[in-house]
């Protein structure tokens, strides 16, 4: 007996004692365990991942329904903007028309005073001259009578 039966007899037997104590079960199960860890762990991975996208998806959603309502606020923004500027250029419009037709009104009232103005000094400058034509020329009482009744009816008649 040789040194090479005794190497392979005590593999041999090496090898039964593993057997006996279970140990390639006990390497399987492990390898399994950790495999099954390992798979346990992927689906974890992979259900955090399609979370992450749902989420994602989610907030690029809200992003895009935000913009929209920030483009149509402003878009309001500017429709109400311009709404203002045509309400206040027709206020302003209606402003210049109203001092503008006050100004004529003015003017006119100032047109008829003046008239009535001159109406009235050419009134009493005729007065005058009628007076003294007819002081001049008649004299008298007839000519007293004659001034009170033309004085009179001239007053009478102008106004």
């Amino acid at each position: 007996m040789d040194a090479t039966f005794w190497v392979g007899a005590a593999f041999l037997i090496f090898v039964g004692i593993l057997f006996y104590f279970k140990v390639p079960a006990m390497l399987t199960g492990a390898l399994d365990d950790r495999s099954k860890k390992i798979a346990d762990d992927l689906d974890q991975a992979r259900q955090l991942r399609e979370e992450a996208q749902a989420l994602l998806a989610t907030y690029e959603r809200k992003q895009r329904d935000a913009l929209a309502e920030a483009e149509e606020i402003i878009a309001h923004a500017r429709e109400e903007a311009l709404r203002e500027a045509a309400n206040a250029a027709a206020k302003l419009d209606e402003a210049i028309a109203r001092r503008q037709q006050g100004a004529l009104d003015k003017i006119a009232l100032a047109e008829a005073q003046a008239e009535k103005e001159v109406r009235e000094a050419a009134i009493e400058i005729a007065i005058g001259a009628a007076t003294a034509v007819v002081a001049q020329q008649v004299q008298g009482e007839r000519a007293d009578a004659l001034i009170d009744s033309a004085t009179a009816d001239l007053g009478r008649h102008l106004n």
